[in-house]
């Protein structure tokens, strides 16, 4: 059976992570990005290769777009040395940074910084990929629950989230010549160190949280990977242009 590839940015730590193990304990290969820590991204080659499955990473900071040809052109020079073409199936657009600060406090650099990472990287990145992109394939966009309900000081990232929601959708449309889906996992609060870790560390954040949570808790990485690897199987064929929130019934 041909090997399916899947390519995740920002797969060396946190969610990104999970969702590479994952995406490897279904069998695909993966290629991962991270911006500055090679050493985690190391761990989470020696992961998947545990797995039984390939795995390579590259450096790539997702704002600057100046820098995706060249990327590209790194990675298709591995595919095609080691796998004979330079087509992936899969493309999973994780990587991002949080920002936490009041509407009115938010600046110029900021909102640039939010665009540039979440919205801007990811249309430019994708459109970079998809002349690699097998047919049949697909695209998940990470996008996040706070572009259904409201938390005080997220107005620019959610912004941000609100768009790659609608940019999901005209992918879908654009791209269903192809046959490659896209649909965008919009995780809630997760316990990882993204934007400073508040998820994980600010109790008073995390008690409001649980108790408007459904299930009675904040997330955890694992319960977002195995959701992104489900998106990049023949299970998931015939879901194509959705929003999938994985939140465990927050602000219902």
């Amino acid at each position: 059976m041909e090997r399916k590839i899947a390519l995740v940015t920002g797969g060396s730590r946190g969610l990104g992570r999970d969702i590479a193990i994952n995406l490897a304990k279904k069998g695909l290969d993966v290629i991962i990005t991270y911006n500055s820590n090679n050493k985690a991204a190391e761990e989470v080659i020696l992961e998947i290769i545990k797995l039984g499955q390939k795995c390579k990473a590259f450096q790539l900071d997702t704002t600057c777009v100046s820098t995706f040809d060249a990327f590209f052109e790194n990675v298709t020079s591995y595919l095609k040395n080691n796998y004979g073409n330079p087509n992936f199936d899969y493309l999973i657009n994780n990587a991002g940074t949080g920002l936490y600060v009041p509407f009115m406090e938010t600046t110029e650099k900021q909102f640039d910084e939010m665009c540039n990472i979440h919205l801007k990287g990811v249309y430019f990145l994708t459109q970079r990929a998809v002349p690699f992109m097998n047919n049949e394939g697909g695209i998940i966009n990470i996008s996040s629950g706070l572009a259904r309900f409201t938390l005080p000081k997220s107005s620019a990232y959610a912004a941000m989230k609100g768009g790659i929601d609608v940019f999901t959708r005209y992918v879908a449309k654009e791209l269903a010549h192809k046959k490659i889906r896209a649909n965008s996992v919009a995780p809630g609060a997760i316990a990882t160190d993204f934007g400073g870790g508040e998820n994980k560390t600010n109790e008073q954040k995390r008690q409001l949280i649980s108790a408007a949570t459904a299930l009675g808790r904040v997330g955890e990485p694992e319960d977002i990977g195995a959701i992104v690897a489900f998106l990049c199987t023949d299970d998931a064929k015939w879901i194509n242009g959705q929003r999938i929130e994985a939140s465990g019934g927050v602000f219902l």
